[in-house]
């Protein structure tokens, strides 16, 4: 493991236990071994219903002490990380904040958060932050090892006074219509940050600038582009089909885990 492990700027310190205390299951969940925190939220039938709680618990079990995903030397860093998928959204307002530098930019927080509000990139750059270079792993057939450089999620939501009993999930939307969740399991990770930096520069257009979703103990799918709200919620239910995400609407495993 590199150094890069530990570079983080820490200014106060973060409150993943406040966090965490906000969710009472989860507590109990590493304690017990008998909570959601150890499957998807929404079950699917039959033997693949069957693998995706096997596969979530067991790994939440091995994962208990949130021991970090791997993280590697400046020179494992691929020369050209990967522009899969969207890599310009055609939207009008992100092309005119684009075209002005992401200068009126804004994410908004809501949901179980005790002051809702918006941050602009600028905000979101005066947090903690840290730098981590990773594997993105991906289902269909390309990964590449990449340096991030982001704000903990977990900072975010402190920022924007920290989440309220019963949060379960932080729900993310993207301009060009994409959703996903992740469980407070992860949001509490370290490594789970909202980057906006890539190999040392800017993050590029290519890639989800201004601001992308980078959780390094899940698959590619999960890690988010060009990031437009954040909602914490203590229910997926009301989101598209209601199973967490538009991947796993559409078949996916809402857990990614690798």
């Amino acid at each position: 493991m590199s150094a890069n492990s530990n570079r983080m700027v820490r200014p106060r310190r973060v409150s993943r236990r406040r966090l965490l205390a906000s969710v009472p299951a989860l507590g109990g969940a590493l304690a017990t071994g008998c909570s959601d925190v150890f499957r998807p939220p929404v079950i699917r039938g039959g033997l693949i219903g069957a693998a995706d709680v096997l596969t979530m618990s067991t790994s939440r079990w091995l994962l208990a002490d949130q021991p970090l995903a791997r993280e590697f030397e400046r020179s494992d860093i691929a020369p050209d990380f990967p522009t899969w998928g969207q890599t310009n959204p055609s939207d009008e307002e992100y092309q005119r904040h684009l075209r002005e530098g992401f200068r009126d930019w804004r994410l908004p927080v809501s949901g179980l958060v005790e002051r809702p509000q918006s941050f602009s990139l600028n905000d979101i750059k005066q947090l903690p932050s840290r730098t981590q270079i990773t594997a993105h792993v991906c289902e269909q057939g390309w990964s590449a090892i990449a340096e991030w450089t982001g704000a903990p999620l977990s900072q975010l939501l402190e920022a924007a006074g920290g989440v309220k009993p019963g949060a379960r999930y932080v729900v993310l939307d993207t301009v060009d219509r994409w959703y996903e969740s992740i469980d407070m399991f992860e949001v509490v990770h370290p490594q789970t940050i909202l980057a906006y930096g890539l190999n040392g520069g800017e993050l590029p257009v290519g890639n989800g600038a201004p601001l992308r979703l980078r959780v390094e103990r899940q698959c590619g799918y999960k890690n988010l582009k060009f990031l437009k709200s954040i909602q914490v919620v203590d229910s997926i239910a009301a989101f598209g089909r209601g199973t967490g995400g538009l991947n796993s609407d559409f078949g996916f495993h809402w857990y990614g885990g690798v």
